[in-house]
């Protein structure tokens, strides 16, 4: 095993968790490291190994492990759902981290809803998938404890139709007197929570409002599974279940369900045989909202994919940049640009990009794409021979039906990770049979 993890403050949506351990203090396995400061949106940090506390700084605490390590762990306390689920520091492990604490505050009483987000939104990614498969009675008795926390009356399981053993596997432990099953279609971003609002509950947010205007709370798929580890086990949130991909001397595609927090992605990687040298980046989460890292990087709480892409092509063209709400921002598409030694001669948003307060990106709709040819255009003006999206599959789609006619090829910052595993790239593909 490796003998340095790395714990960083900062796993969740809201300020870093405030160190309480020293440099040269010994922990046991689950020891909390650094807690939520007063007052503040964060969330509590445990060790996933037993060892010494090596460094303690702004951005993080190492932890130097022991040679060999229990399978025990110091529990959490706490006398109701919410309390035990706060204190085990469980955050939203499909990415974007918000503190499921908070999340289980929201009183949504008897006519509310739990969603259990079980898209898997992302091509690729089959970690969430396969932990229905083996383990879906920890999906369900999550979403029960959701909903005695929320106060909610009905929960929806929502999971795209094409995972047919895993609905197999919900169906034969779902409650049918508060629970019941949404198929979702196999696009993206059918995870996305707006996008999973309008289809389990018909009601389309504006890009500013909160499930919770909607009367309903939404969880991933692993965060319930981790919610029911902290009330039934007293356990603190120290594994992450994450899905490796890519170029690989091993299998292309291969889950690992408990992958300790704080193990590096070189020794993450070296559980399949270890990436192949002509790659060309290391991605952290899905092809889409994926961000580049190094293999030194820690597995996180939020990090649910480890990707070795292909090779970077050469594109010297002059290269205009279309941007969607739904996917990777402006600044991932450049630095692609960059890697493919491409100019950058323009960059436009989708015409259904609204941009927010805080900066982020939101799309009105999310999947659901009313055409980007004027954007395309605007592009070809502005100097572009070749084109960088990031879209949706309906934004692509409509992409693909313009840009071609114009004599304008077209990359996705996809195409990447899904040549690296043999999956066909995101352009014109079929939404509805």
């Amino acid at each position: 095993m490796q003998q340095i993890y790395h714990f960083p403050l900062r796993q969740q949506i809201g300020v870093p968790s405030q160190p309480l351990v020293q440099p040269g203090q010994r922990v046991a396995r689950g020891q909390l490291l650094a807690e939520i400061p007063a007052g503040k949106l964060s969330a509590n940090l445990h060790t996933s190994v037993s060892g010494v506390v090596e460094q303690v700084t702004d951005e993080e605490v190492t932890v130097c492990a022991d040679t060999e390590q229990p399978d025990s762990f110091v529990p959490v306390s706490g006398s109701s759902v919410t309390e035990l689920v706060r204190a085990a520091g469980v955050v939203g492990m499909g990415g974007a981290g918000f503190p499921t604490h908070v999340k289980l505050a929201t009183p949504l009483g008897a006519e509310g809803t739990v969603i259990a987000n079980c898209a898997e939104c992302e091509p690729v990614l089959g970690h969430n998938i396969s932990r229905l498969e083996k383990k879906p009675t920890q999906l369900v008795q999550g979403l029960r404890l959701a909903m005695q926390a929320t106060g909610a009356g009905h929960g929806i399981i929502a999971v795209k139709e094409k995972h047919v053993e895993a609905i197999r596997s919900i169906k034969n432990v779902l409650d049918p007197s508060c629970m019941t099953l949404q198929l979702l279609p196999d696009l993206y971003p059918m995870g996305e929570e707006r996008a999973i609002v309008r289809e389990c509950l018909h009601v389309l947010l504006q890009p500013d409002q909160l499930p919770s205007a909607a009367g309903a709370v939404i969880c991933n798929a692993e965060t319930l599974c981790r919610v029911t580890e902290a009330v039934e086990q007293k356990k603190p949130s120290i594994s992450k279940d994450v899905t490796v991909a890519g170029r690989l001397h091993g299998q292309p595609l291969q889950c690992f369900l408990d992958v300790p927090t704080g193990t590096s992605i070189e020794a993450l990687l070296n559980r399949t045989g270890g990436a192949l040298k002509d790659t060309g980046e290391l991605l952290a989460g899905g092809p889409f909202t994926g961000y580049r890292v190094e293999a030194d990087s820690p597995v996180t709480k939020t990090i649910g994919g480890v990707l070795a892409t292909m090779p970077f092509l050469r594109e010297r063209r002059p290269m205009g940049l279309l941007v969607c709400a739904c996917s990777a921002g402006e600044q991932r598409l450049r630095q692609l640009a960059a890697s493919m030694e491409a100019p950058v001669a323009a960059v436009k948003f989708c015409k259904q990009a609204v941009k927010m307060p805080n900066g982020a990106l939101k799309c009105k709709d999310p999947g659901h794409c009313p055409g980007q040819a004027q954007r395309i255009l605007q592009l070809k003006k502005a100097g572009a021979q070749v084109l960088l999206v990031s879209n949706c599959t309906d934004c692509t789609n409509t992409v693909m039906t313009v840009a071609p006619k114009l004599g304008l090829p077209v990359y996705h910052l996809t195409d990447g990770t899904l040549r690296a595993v043999g999956l066909p790239l995101i352009r014109r593909m079929k939404l509805h049979e």
